[in-house]
């Protein structure tokens, strides 16, 4: 079957993809979703540290989005592509582990080596080989639990991968506190200004990302493939060529609901990166009344950053699973409509709060937001796309997701490297250079994606339970 086959209905020879799969129990689920504590552990890191890293190194703030970019990039590259190829594998370890593997070593050596970042080229380059085994890891995970559970069982998958994102997150942000708690000194920092709370935290990650996604595979291996898939595998046209002509066939033949989805995730994503990227400075200013980043002030505002991001994440962990019967009831579409304004709310009102007890307060909206993001879009998503494709479409939605990352990273921030000058700047010639104006962005931003995304008829509850009764 050639790259550019049309795909939009039952692909022959490969019946057996549409085929019931055995019904896991909620343990073998959350077993099976274990590896995303630890790729999301390293996820909080960087969304808490990076930042602030930077920032001790020398880094003006106007330059951190830029700083940043390796995320975006890698995953515009990488996932697309890792997604595309993990369709078309058939080893003898399954057809996604391989790439499971090889992006948890890659994670973990980029957490392992970070804090011990000497310069601002050190740590950008640490930060690379870090998204590229996040990135290689994510997209073959979402698709394995595509290929493993039944259409009625993929909601709770990825609400589950919701919970542990925000489990995961909530104890990257907070265990630097603990840390703190049990008699660490918070200004205790390196010859390059880097605290050693940062080191430890970091060093526990590598550790976690790799045991976890181990116990995954271990405890719930993938399906074996049948004797039709891969016969449909080993026809596929091979090499790198075959796979970019691949990608941009499914670009083309994107079901409708993918690409109104699109416009979601332009402004979801813009206003989830500013405040991961601004909100520590934000507090810095009005709870401590600082700019100065290597004083004992700044120190407790990224600990205080971490508490709330901590809180937020523990919202989402608690309410994804309370998301499953309202999604049922009403469509992911029209719930994850409601946590956007919610968490659009919460990022408004933040800047204005100068008592750090007050913080949690619009830390609740945040956390709705946070985990319906990780959740409600790929129940969406999965239900719309062909299962021979699910690969390289999570590629692709991933996209989705970090072009409005390098959009975002391009127009607010300026970087001159020299020889060239990338970015425009509007951080300081629109916002001021305030974060806090960053943050009231931000949520203006998450507002319109709520708006985008009760355009997607596809997520409510009557198409939900249609797309059900066809797979059945």
């Amino acid at each position: 079957m050639s790259a550019g086959a049309d795909f939009s209905g039952p692909v022959p020879g490969v019946e057996a993809v549409g085929k019931p799969r055995p019904r896991l129990s909620l343990l073998r689920i959350l077993e099976m979703n274990l590896g995303f504590l630890g790729l999301q552990f390293s996820f909080g890191l960087q969304q808490g540290n990076m930042g602030p890293i930077y920032s001790y190194l020398g880094a003006d703030e106007a330059q951190l989005p830029l700083l940043q970019l390796a995320g975006p990039i890698t995953g515009l590259v990488v996932q697309p592509i890792i997604g595309a190829m993990s369709d078309r594998t058939d080893s003898r370890w399954g057809r996604r582990t391989p790439y499971f593997l090889i992006g948890a070593v890659l994670c973990a050596l980029g957490l392992f080596f970070m804090p011990l970042s000497s310069s601002i080229l050190m740590a950008m380059s640490l930060l690379w080989i870090l998204d590229a085994g996040n990135n290689i890891t994510m997209e073959p995970y979402r698709a394995y639990v595509s290929d493993r559970l039944n259409p009625d069982q993929r909601q709770l998958g990825f609400l589950s991968q919701s919970a542990f994102t925000g489990l995961a997150q909530m104890l990257a942000f907070l265990t630097p506190s603990l840390l703190v708690g049990l008699g660490m000194d918070q200004d205790w920092v390196d010859d390059h200004g880097i605290p050693y709370t940062v080191r430890v935290v970091f060093m526990v990650g590598a550790a976690l990302s790799l045991v976890t996604i181990l116990w995954s595979i271990v405890r719930v291996p993938e399906l074996p493939l049948s004797q039709a898939e891969r016969d449909h595998i080993r026809a596929q046209p091979k090499g790198a060529w075959a796979t970019l002509r691949e990608i941009g066939a499914a670009i083309i033949e994107m079901p409708q609901a993918m690409r109104k989805l699109g416009l979601m995730s332009l402004f979801q994503w813009a206003g989830m990166s500013g405040y991961w990227t601004y909100a520590v400075y934000s507090m810095s200013r009005s709870v401590y009344g600082t700019t100065d980043v290597h004083s004992s002030a700044f120190h407790s505002a990224v600990l205080t950053n971490g508490e709330v991001a901590a809180f937020y994440n523990a919202v989402a962990f608690v309410t994804a699973f309370a998301m499953v019967p309202l999604a049922r009831r009403i469509g992911p579409g029209p719930l994850h409509a409601l946590c956007l304004f919610a968490g659009g709310l919460g990022m408004a009102v933040l800047p204005n709060v100068t008592d750090k007890a007050l913080l949690f307060v619009p830390a609740i909206g945040i956390g709705l937001a946070w985990g319906s993001i990780m959740g409600n879009p790929y129940a969406i998503l999965t239900n719309a796309i062909p299962p021979a494709r699910t690969g390289v479409y999570m590629g692709i939605f991933n996209m989705m997701i970090v072009i409005p990352m390098l959009i975002f990273a391009v127009v607010m921030s300026r970087l001159d490297l020299g020889f060239v000058a990338l970015g425009f700047d509007a951080y300081k010639q629109v916002l001021g250079g305030d974060p806090r104006n960053m943050l009231m962005f931000c949520g203006a931003s998450l507002g319109l994606a709520g708006l985008s995304v009760l355009w997607v008829r596809e997520g409510r509850a009557s198409a939900v339970a249609h797309q059900a009764l066809a797979a059945a």
